[in-house]
């Protein structure tokens, strides 16, 4: 079976080395737009050999792990060279306005949009590893609008992987992600800035941070190149969550200034109930992805 991956940072490596350990008579081939890491990617074994436009039609499947702007340009042309017998997935992070290009294509059944909801705040194929997705969802939306033996096959792939398998209108997961994954970037982006902007002395930074501190903007160290297109392709639903976000802050800092502490620690009591939420996330689990 040839498996050609279209970048191969961490989440189209970590496909990669996934598909090495789990499929038989595997050969990966591989592209990225950063030539350094098409070379470590092929160094470090996560594929065996580069892929070029010419060798599309001879894949068994295409897996395509790239910011979701480049994803959107290059989908059709994809579509247009791979053979009538391969499957052709994507992992970004927004899935309507993908699932909306590839609508009409004639081969449109050969695709599959997915949202491995998995990931690091590091990036590049130094980053990848094979069991990045153990235990984590992942979201497959208009899976009945893929070839029934295609979709059977990926499914089967990703229970390899022992990932746990969600479906999901494209347009609820936009909606959705925007909530539990797209703010939670933004928060620590503003968090980082605003430290930052504060407090010059990096050596204060370093010397008082501790480990919430440190958790909490661990997702500021996440990849622009990536994170903006998600934030432009999913605008209006960011817009909405962070406008109610905006309003808890403002209700928050409310309560600071009129030194109104028993509501607030009746406000942040409520909240605790998230705790019951979050029980059922594996330890470790990383909703980091794009």
């Amino acid at each position: 079976m040839n498996i050609g991956v279209i970048g191969l940072g961490l989440i189209g490596g970590s496909f990669a080395l996934a598909a090495k350990e789990h499929l038989e008579d595997v050969v990966l081939y591989g592209a990225d737009q950063n030539q350094a890491h098409l070379e470590e990617a092929i160094e470090s074994g996560i594929v065996d050999q580069s892929l070029s436009p010419e060798l599309y039609p001879k894949m068994d499947v295409m897996i395509l792990a790239i910011p979701v702007n480049a994803a959107s340009l290059l989908i059709l042309n994809l579509l247009d060279q791979i053979n009538d017998n391969a499957l052709l997935f994507d992992a970004g992070s927004t899935k309507a306005s993908i699932c909306k290009i590839v609508s009409l294509h004639p081969k449109r059944n050969q695709f599959l949009a997915t949202h491995p909801i998995a990931g690091t705040e590091f990036s590049g194929p130094s980053a990848a590893f094979a069991d990045l997705y153990v235990n984590q969802t992942q979201i497959l939306c208009e899976a009945q609008k893929t070839r029934p033996d295609l979709l059977e096959w990926a499914v089967q792939f990703f229970r390899l992987m022992k990932m746990n398998i969600e479906e999901m209108d494209p347009q609820a997961h936009d909606q959705h992600i925007a909530y539990v994954s797209h703010i939670s970037h933004i928060s620590s982006f503003m968090l980082g800035k605003t430290v930052m902007e504060k407090e010059q002395d990096e050596r204060t930074i370093f010397d008082m941070a501790g480990s919430g501190f440190a958790s909490t903007v661990r997702l500021a160290k996440s990849s622009p190149e990536m994170w903006t297109p998600i934030f432009e392709q999913n605008s209006v639903n960011i817009l909405e969550v962070l406008n109610e976000y905006i309003a808890n802050l403002k209700e928050f800092k409310k309560l600071l200034e009129n030194k109104n502490w028993s509501a607030m620690h009746e406000q942040m009591q409520e909240i605790n109930a998230i705790k019951t939420i979050l029980e059922g996330i594996p330890e470790g689990k990383n909703n980091f992805k794009n």
